[in-house]
């Protein structure tokens, strides 16, 4: 089954994951870790760069900025392949930004 992990934090966990040296090789080796069962991974730009897209009555109306105002923003996400829901919170729970921020698994509907 494939698994969805939202990467989340808030400002001061990103700047903590900034700041953090060892962060980008740490998420580097998590990946590799994953072999076969990572499908593809990524970083967002921030909600800041983000268009909000949406049609109402046959109007589109687009607005620069994300939605919806929140003090945490997905910042990433990691497409993974498990056996179980216990494989998958196993991957979520050694991902480096679990130290950090907040790693939101779903499962992805068939």
């Amino acid at each position: 089954m494939k698994y969805l992990l939202l990467i989340c934090g808030d400002g001061p966990a990103y700047e903590a994951m900034l700041a953090d040296p060892d962060f980008l090789p740490a998420c580097k080796a998590w990946a590799a870790a994953r072999g076969e069962n990572l499908i593809t991974t990524g970083g967002l730009e921030p909600p800041a760069d983000a268009t909000t897209v949406r049609v109402r009555d046959g109007e589109v109306l687009l607005t620069d900025g994300p939605f919806a105002e929140s003090k945490e923003v997905v910042a990433g996400f990691s497409l993974i392949e498990c056996a179980s829901r216990e494989e998958a919170l196993k991957a979520a729970r050694t991902h480096p930004v679990a130290r950090h921020g907040t790693i939101e698994l779903r499962a992805v509907q068939p």
